[in-house]
C-alpha cells in the first residue's frame, strides 16, 4: 500500500511517498514558487535527485506534474498504486480533536477557520482541491497540527481575559507542532517500552514549541492562540508584554499589523543578534571577540533561557518527568544548544554526557547514567505520522 503525505503552502507543495509495508519513503520532493515566476520542482528517489524549472500556474499543475513524474520515473507503475493522500492541516480550532477523512464539511471548516491561520488554511484547501481534481476516487485524510493539543484542560488552554472572548471569538490556546509532538511521544514510548510516561517534548527549529505530555496526551504546550507565543524562535519573539505593541505603535508610527509582522519576522534570534535567525551562524559568531560576538552571545543565552524556563515549568506541572526529548532542526542537530539548556537544568539533576551529545539527527540518549532525568535526541517524522494516520483511517 502506498500513501502520499502532503504539506501545501501558499506557493509550495511538499510531498513524501511511502510504501506502508515497511514504512519507508520511496520518493520525496518540493514544488516551489507556485503561481510565481521561476517556479520549479525537486524530486528525490532511489538515491537520485532531479530538479527542473517548470511553469506552475497553480497547485493543480504541481499535482499533475508530480503524479506524472512518479509514473514516468518508474517510481510507481500507475496511479492505481496510490491508496491514499494525507494532508497536513494547520488549524482545526477545537472542533477537530484527531485526524479525519476529508469531506466537504472539513474543507468548508478550513475556510471558516482561515482567520486563525490565514497563511496556512487557505493553502491547505488549495492542496486538497488539487488532489481532488486529479485523483477524485482516492480517499484523503486531514491531520491537524492543533489536534494533539485538544486534550488540554481549561486551566491550561484558557487565557485570563474576558471569558466572552473565548465563547464568542474562540480566543484560547490552541498549540501547534502537534503532529511532531505526538510522534515524539509515540516513539519514546516504543523505545523505552512504556506507555505511562511523563515527557517534555522540545520541538525546536526555526519555529519551536515545548509540550508537556502525560500518558501520551498533551497537558500543556508553549505556543498559544497563534504560533507567535511561547519560546523565543528564529524570527519570532515568543512571549512578551502585550503593552509593548501599543507602545511601539505610538513610538514608531506603526499599525498593529505592522508590529505583529515585526514580532513574527524580525524578532527572536534575528532581532536580538542583528546577525541571523540561524543558530549555526549565532554559535559561530559567539567565538568572536568583538561586537558581533557580544550580540551573538546575548541572543544565544536568551534563547536557551526561554527554552529552559518552559522545561522547568512543565517539570513542575507534570510532577516530575521520565524523559526530556529534543527534536526538529535545532533540537536534533545543535550540540551547543542542547548542552546549554541541560546545563541550565542542573539544579533538577540533569547531567549531560558530552560525548553522546555530539549526535546529529539520530535517536540517542545524551544524558549521563547518573542524571536524574534521562535526556534524548528523537528525530521527528511528521510525514510518516501523516501517512500512518491515513493508513489507519482508509483501512
Amino acid at each position: 500500500m502506498k500513501i502520499i503525505s502532503i504539506n501545501a503552502g501558499s506557493s509550495s507543495l511538499k510531498f513524501s511517498l511511502f510504501d506502508m509495508e515497511d514504512k519507508k519513503v520511496i520518493a520525496s520532493g518540493l514544488f516551489e514558487r507556485i503561481g510565481i515566476e521561476g517556479s520549479s520542482y525537486t524530486i528525490k528517489y532511489n538515491g537520485e535527485k532531479i530538479k527542473e524549472e517548470v511553469e506552475l500556474n497553480n497547485h493543480t499543475d504541481a499535482v499533475k506534474i508530480l503524479l506524472d513524474k512518479l509514473v514516468t520515473l518508474n517510481i510507481i507503475k500507475s496511479l492505481d498504486e496510490i491508496d491514499g493522500v494525507g494532508h497536513r492541516l494547520v488549524h482545526g480550532k477545537d472542533k477537530y480533536k484527531e485526524s479525519c477523512l476529508i469531506t466537504n464539511e472539513v474543507v468548508n471548516d478550513l475556510t471558516l477557520f482561515k482567520d486563525f491561520a490565514p497563511l496556512h488554511n487557505p493553502a491547505n484547501v488549495l492542496g486538497i482541491e488539487a488532489f481532488k481534481e486529479v485523483l477524485p476516487n482516492v480517499p484523503m485524510v486531514g491531520v491537524f497540527d492543533t489536534a494533539f493539543h485538544q486534550t488540554m484542560d481549561e486551566e491550561s488552554y484558557l487565557y485570563p481575559v474576558p471569558y466572552s472572548w473565548y465563547k464568542e471569538h474562540g480566543v484560547r490556546k490552541y498549540g501547534f507542532h502537534g503532529t511532531s509532538h505526538r510522534y515524539i511521544a509515540k516513539t519514546i514510548s516504543e523505545k523505552l517500552g512504556k506507555k505511562d510516561l511523563k515527557i517534555i517534548s522540545c520541538h525546536v527549529g526555526n519555529g519551536g514549541s515545548i509540550t508537556a505530555i502525560k500518558d501520551g496526551k498533551c497537558v500543556d504546550t508553549s505556543m498559544g492562540f497563534t504560533p507567535l507565543a511561547g519560546i523565543m524562535m528564529g524570527t519570532r519573539s515568543g512571549d512578551i508584554d502585550p503593552s509593548i505593541i501599543t507602545y511601539i505603535m505610538e513610538q514608531e508610527g506603526l499599525n498593529a499589523k505592522e508590529v505583529i509582522d515585526d514580532l513574527n519576522k524580525k524578532s527572536g534570534l534575528l532581532g536580538l543578534s542583528e546577525i541571523s535567525s540561524d543558530m549555526r551562524d549565532i554559535v559561530n559568531a559567539m567565538n568572536n571577540d568583538d561586537e558581533e560576538g557580544v550580540k551573538a552571545r546575548r541572543a544565544f543565552l536568551k534563547y536557551t533561557r526561554t527554552v529552559t524556563n518552559y522545561i522547568a515549568q512543565y517539570y513542575v506541572l507534570l510532577g516530575g518527568v521520565d524523559a526530556i526529548c529534543f527534536t526538529a532542526g535545532l533540537g536534533e542537530n545543535s550540540e551547543p544548544f542542547r548542552k546549554k539548556v541541560c546545563d541550565n537544568l542542573a539544579c533538577l539533576g540533569v547531567k549531560l554526557d558530552n560525548e553522546a551529545n555530539k549526535v546529529m539527527g539520530e535517536f540517542k540518549k545524551i544524558s549521563s547514567d547518573d542524571s536524574t532525568i534521562p535526556v534524548y535526541v528523537v528525530p521527528t517524522d511528521e510525514e510518516l505520522m501523516i501517512a500512518l494516520d491515513t493508513l489507519k483511517l482508509i483501512s
